[in-house]
């Protein structure tokens, strides 16, 4: 084995060909640096040099163990920058998952951002329903999650993203469509698109829940699973819908958005990953998130 130092040396020499200057150089002494010479042709049982009294030349020998050398010490220089930038979160590999809701909002801004800042850092994303991203972060197959809460394992920790509020999405042509705000017990006798309980429990749950508490259960005409598709529904007057605000962004033609006189809860957007990680990728991300407009 030949360490770097003595490498250094003797592409010192090579490249000046004469054993003094390649000494101040090193700011050594020229004795020493014949010594590491030496050593290394010692080592591999070669000749690397031919020397004389007025003149040092590489041998075939020499020659070849240059362009080695020089591979070797620019892979080591590579290798000591790679995992510095592994260590400060800026190389690496992340895998994110993220709800569709999301993608209107505040994913694109993240990823968008964090590709910037980190090109070297290789992200793969999956879209998943909230549960599917709970079980996904339980069994390490993705690394942290854009979701929704709540989340009641302790395992998982978690970070606001953005607050979101509830609206109410009409066909322009609706009666209330002018109005600024209304309640939802004026909706009490209109068709609903409504997200499916199987797909989307939490937005189903909480939307049925505001109405109930407005006086009434929605007379349901459509089940849908995407926001874009509900809102596509309302745009050919098949009915309201109560949305996340997200959907405004979509600026789908024949839909006017209405806020929601009751003042629900919000729904929040938030990351999630597990409490025992500590990738610095995974904590350059959290950090970056936490800097995003809206949070």
């Amino acid at each position: 084995m030949i360490e770097t130092r003595l490498l250094n040396s003797f592409v010192c020499v090579a490249e000046e060909l004469h054993f003094g200057r390649a000494a101040e150089r090193l700011h050594i002494a020229q004795p020493a640096l014949t010594r590491q010479i030496q050593q290394i042709e010692g080592r591999l049982e070669v000749t690397l040099f031919h020397r004389t009294q007025r003149s040092v030349a590489l041998t075939p020998a020499g020659r070849i163990l240059l362009e080695r050398a020089y591979k070797i010490l620019s892979d080591l220089t590579q290798a000591a920058l790679e995992v510095k930038r592994v260590e400060a979160g800026q190389e690496g590999r992340l895998s994110v998952g993220f709800i569709h809701s999301s993608t209107y909002g505040i994913t694109p801004i993240l990823l968008r951002n964090f590709r910037h800042l980190y090109p070297r850092v290789a992200l793969e994303l999956y879209e998943m329903t909230i549960q599917e991203q709970i079980a996904a972060l339980r069994a390490g197959a993705i690394d942290v999650g854009v979701l929704r809460p709540p989340i009641s394992d302790p395992a998982l920790q978690t970070q606001l993203l953005r607050q979101e509020q509830f609206i109410i999405a009409l066909p322009e042509n609706h009666a209330l469509s002018s109005s600024k705000a209304i309640s939802l017990r004026q909706l009490s006798e209109d068709s609903f698109i409504l997200f499916t309980q199987r797909r989307s429990p939490l937005f189903y749950s909480r939307i049925i829940a505001m109405c109930e508490k407005a006086g009434f259960v929605p007379n349901v005409a459509q089940y849908a699973t995407q926001i874009h598709t509900m809102i596509g529904l309302v745009s050919a007057d098949m009915g309201v819908a109560i949305v996340p605000e997200v959907a405004r962004n979509l600026k789908i033609p024949g839909v006017r958005f209405i806020e929601i006189a009751d003042n629900p809860p919000s729904v929040d957007i938030i990351l999630g990953w597990r409490a025992s990680e500590a990738s610095p990728v995974l904590k350059a991300f959290c950090d970056l998130a936490s800097q995003c407009p809206g949070t």
